[in-house]
């Protein structure tokens, strides 16, 4: 249902009469409420939103809701965002040697899958150039070491800013990047993790989850902060796995969730459907 339509998040003190009023609002600009969610927080203290409106027929353009809402969001003291749904967001992939996600993120964008535009993918190793170019699409190589790390998150960032790119999603990007790349893109940097954060950190994971003879894997989709995979979570799985597994079978079984995760998170990203509180994030699934 989210094609197309304008997409109202809202984020403010609980409160009585909020969802009324916004309802109101919706109704007195003629226009028809296709899906609503919302969540009260009664620890914080919080109240969270997720409205699409039809667009068909409402009074309000880019041009003129934030003065017409003003009135509603400042007697609630809401910080809000509103998306109009003819606007594609546009994604840059950011790679190292492993294919596994990009190549399902692919998949899942020229099935249509994934309602996004991919103006560019970067790689800090050029092994995957081929196959990303084998789809039409613009590949940067932008080697990475210790001694290059600062010139090329500049040569990264200004790529970025010049394909005008709205989000990043690490598909296995196997780099650290510095608090001000990160900060560039504040929860717009999607990441997958093997595992529950933050066990089995380090290189391979699935070789210490062997070592430790775990009972199930899981893989863990979150935003990127400046300190390492502890960022807002967004999706999370898990898979029982037992003594017959090889390490060979914990890998496989680990790549697909891993798939499946990151595509969960980027779906749910592009779609507007989750608001990060603090360290955590609401998620209208």
């Amino acid at each position: 249902m989210s094609s197309g339509t304008i997409r109202l998040l809202i984020t403010c003190p609980d409160a009585r009469g909020i969802i009324a009023a916004v309802a109101n609002f919706v109704a007195e600009h003629n226009g028809n409420i296709l899906d609503a969610d919302q969540h009260s927080d009664p620890h914080e203290g919080e109240f969270f939103m997720r409205l699409e409106v039809d667009p068909a027929g409402f009074a309000l353009n880019r041009a003129t809701f934030e003065e017409a809402w003003r009135p509603t969001a400042q007697r609630f003291h809401m910080r809000w965002r509103v998306y109009w749904g003819e606007d594609v967001k546009r994604m840059a992939i950011l790679v190292s040697k492993q294919d596994h996600c990009l190549q399902d993120l692919l998949w899942r964008w020229r099935t249509h899958e994934l309602a996004v535009q991919i103006p560019l993918v970067i790689g800090n190793h050029d092994e995957l150039r081929s196959v990303v170019e084998s789809c039409g699409l613009r590949f940067e190589h932008v080697p990475m070491t210790a001694e290059t790390r600062a010139r090329s998150e500049e040569r990264m960032l200004a790529t970025l800013k010049d394909a005008r790119v709205d989000f990043i999603v690490f598909a296995r990007f196997m780099q650290i990047l510095s608090p001000s790349f990160v900060n560039a893109y504040p929860q717009q940097i999607i990441n997958i993790h093997h595992s529950f954060l933050p066990a089995f950190a380090g290189r391979r994971p699935y070789h210490q989850a062997f070592e430790r003879g775990v009972k199930i894997i899981g893989a863990t989709s979150h935003y990127v902060t400046e300190v390492l995979d502890e960022g807002p979570i967004i999706a999370q799985a898990t898979l029982p796995v037992d003594h017959r597994d090889t390490i060979d079978d914990l890998i496989r079984k680990g790549r697909d969730l891993e798939r499946s995760v990151l595509a969960s998170a980027v779906r749910l990203h592009i779609e507007d459907r989750i608001l990060v509180n603090g360290n955590k994030t609401v998620v209208f699934a």
